[in-house]
């Protein structure tokens, strides 16, 4: 990768964040959190997380209660994990695959050998069902290439996941790693573009957009418009 290319994906995955994630975090995710019917909430914790945050249980206490978990937590999080093939996809033209169950396909900078890659968020992200699911599909990869007399190696199926470490890995990754590898990470950015810091250089691209964004008057109204359904439903 030369340094126009690496620049390019920079202002791509900058470009993608502004548009991916934060326009539809303020959009779609505050919308939603302002509304009472969004949440499920238990009758035994609502008025004790409320006192708990603001030291009274308020309509409006138990709105900042209900609301900042949910944006700041749960709902950006979702987001970003089901958006990852498209991210991959805006930064790497041409790397999307067209073999069921796998997400891309890339040649890997550390041992040359091309790689049919599943994506995944982070290191906490799947769940036991999609070890199963997981496996499958690299069997059915591997079984088809036999067919075809192509050479593809236990080593050449791979989950990829975008952020973490090794370490952090779940249980599910770890019985995914008893068949196939799990490359997470710096790891699996440097296997993907051979540039050994890309990963915090994305990381860092992704900070300076954050930089342009003060949502605090969207969240100030998502509490507001909440807080006035939760009075009229609890009064």
């Amino acid at each position: 990768m030369n340094e126009l290319q690496r620049k390019q994906i920079i202002e791509n995955a900058k470009n993608f964040f502004r548009s991916e994630i934060v326009h539809n975090h303020i959009n779609g995710a505050c919308e939603r959190a302002s509304k009472l019917s969004e949440y499920n909430i238990n009758p035994f914790l609502f008025k004790y997380l409320a006192n708990f945050l603001t030291g009274n249980d308020k309509p409006e206490s138990i709105a900042k209660a209900l609301v900042l978990p949910r944006i700041l937590g749960s709902s950006i999080n979702t987001s970003f994990g089901m958006k990852i093939q498209n991210l991959i996809s805006s930064l790497f033209a041409g790397l999307g695959s067209t073999t069921q169950g796998i997400d891309i396909e890339f040649t890997d900078a550390v041992d040359g050998r091309k790689k049919y890659c599943q994506l995944k968020a982070g290191p906490n992200t799947i769940n036991k069902d999609d070890v199963t699911t997981i496996i499958n599909h690299f069997n059915g990869v591997r079984n088809l290439a036999r067919t075809n007399n192509l050479n593809v190696g236990i080593n050449d199926m791979i989950v990829g996941v975008v952020y973490g470490d090794s370490s952090e890995l779940s249980s599910h990754y770890k019985n995914i790693e008893k068949s196939y590898p799990v490359i997470v990470g710096r790891d699996f950015w440097y296997r993907l573009t051979n540039k050994e810091d890309f990963y915090f250089e994305l990381i860092e691209a992704f900070g300076e957009v954050a930089l342009e964004v003060d949502a605090s008057h969207i969240v100030d109204k998502t509490i507001k418009t909440l807080t006035i359904e939760i009075a009229e439903h609890y009064n």
